[in-house]
């Protein structure tokens, strides 16, 4: 690949992570104490992203695939995502913020697989030369919670700024996209079938009873995803850790660590173990959140937090791959299409809404929160999941 090409890709990775990251960690804590919002207002936030993940991906997509340029719909996405962002760190009401932040993600979440066409149409050998491009991606966010740490924003109630700096990353890459690598469409064959160009074909795949158990647990592991997501910036500021997003930005760094062991982890324990420990590392997870917040000591929360290479990469990278090795030459983009639709739409959507009920029932009259009975239910859910799952999934030990 040209030098001038693969820098260009890596900025883009670098500012498309980077933007979700300047807010998406702290938003929960914005809400709380700005917006004065209640965990289940919260949890709705959160699943703005479900629904953004659900029908405008497939819609951008089918553009992108026939009739306009990919570099020039991120270009849009990315103007309309800057404006919307920027409203939305101006609000302060509720609603107005909801309305906003829905809109946005509808906006942002096809991106997600705009950047990655774009990337993929310029390689030759994706396997070997996707990664050290996509690692700016992480790299980004990284930098995105060392900012906010840095800036203690969220210590003294400054949690605006992070939609204004995202606002401007949104901007940035909208200019860039205009000088990155021409991604037209590509011309469709005419016998293509209306279930393949809606990715229909992809269900065939449930037909297979150890897919569909891992179809299933994925869904099921994303309800103790979204407490994650949801609801640990606030349990770290409301029991005064300090740079609460910096300390975050640690499970992203783990989580590039972890990327680069996985094939000596998957050479060793194959498929169903490495996403039976992904799944371990949920419930142990949650169980350090509960044990740091009782005992009053801060390393369990950190080591919790580290774990989060192990809980991403184990189980979802690892389900990607397995999805990927399912499905065949024919069927990848639409099986991905579908897991992706599955997790971050209907199982987030459904632990977005649980989060904020718990969070809502374990509030003190106070203003605080019973965070040992709130960590627990992430942790039993996970714990059951994975019981189903290394009971029922059966895998060939060689892969």
């Amino acid at each position: 690949m040209d030098a001038t090409i693969r820098i260009k890709l890596s900025v883009m990775m670098f500012l498309q992570f980077f933007i979700k990251g300047a807010w998406f960690v702290t938003v929960g804590t914005f809400l709380i104490k700005n917006l004065q919002a209640t965990g289940t207002q919260v949890g709705l936030t959160f699943m703005a992203q479900s629904i953004g993940a659900i029908l405008p991906p497939f819609l951008i997509g089918l553009l992108a695939d026939r009739y306009v340029a990919a570099q020039r719909l991120l270009c849009v996405l990315h103007i309309i995502g800057g404006i919307l962002l920027w409203c939305a760190g101006s609000t302060v009401v509720f609603g107005n913020f909801y309305v906003l932040i829905l809109f946005y993600m509808m906006a942002y979440m096809p991106t997600m697989a705009l950047i990655n066409t774009i990337a993929f149409r310029q390689m030759s050998n994706p396997d070997k030369e996707f990664p050290p491009i996509r690692v700016f991606g992480t790299a980004g966010w990284v930098v995105a919670g060392l900012i906010i740490g840095y800036t203690a924003w969220e210590q003294h109630g400054q949690l605006p700024y992070t939609f204004k700096m995202a606002a401007i990353a949104s901007f940035i890459l909208a200019f860039l996209a205009l000088f990155l690598p021409a991604t037209p469409p590509l011309k469709k064959d005419s016998s293509v079938s209306l279930g393949e160009t809606l990715g229909l074909d992809a269900l065939r795949l449930l037909k297979d009873r150890s897919y569909l158990v891992f179809f299933l647990a994925s869904v099921a592991l994303c309800i103790p995803l979204a407490f994650y997501y949801s609801f640990t910036n606030p349990f770290f500021n409301e029991i005064g850790i300090r740079s609460a997003a910096g300390i975050q930005a640690l499970g992203q760094v783990s989580e590039l660590l972890f990327m680069l062991l996985m094939p000596l982890f998957f050479i060793r324990l194959g498929v169903k173990y490495m996403l039976g420990m992904g799944m371990l590392a949920w419930v142990v997870r949650y169980a350090l959140f509960r044990f740091g917040y009782l005992d009053g000591s801060e390393w369990p929360l950190v080591v919790g937090i580290l774990l989060h290479g192990i809980c991403f990469d184990f189980f979802f990278v690892t389900g990607q791959i397995y999805t990927n090795n399912k499905a065949g030459d024919r069927f990848k983009n639409a099986a991905q299409g579908l897991i992706t639709l599955a997790t971050y739409g209907v199982g987030m959507m459904m632990g977005s809404v649980l989060a904020g009920f718990v969070v809502d029932a374990n509030a003190t009259q106070d203003g605080f929160h019973q965070w040992e009975s709130i960590w627990i239910v992430p942790s039993l859910i996970a714990g059951m999941v994975l019981v189903v799952f290394m009971f029922l999934f059966k895998s060939r030990k060689k892969t």
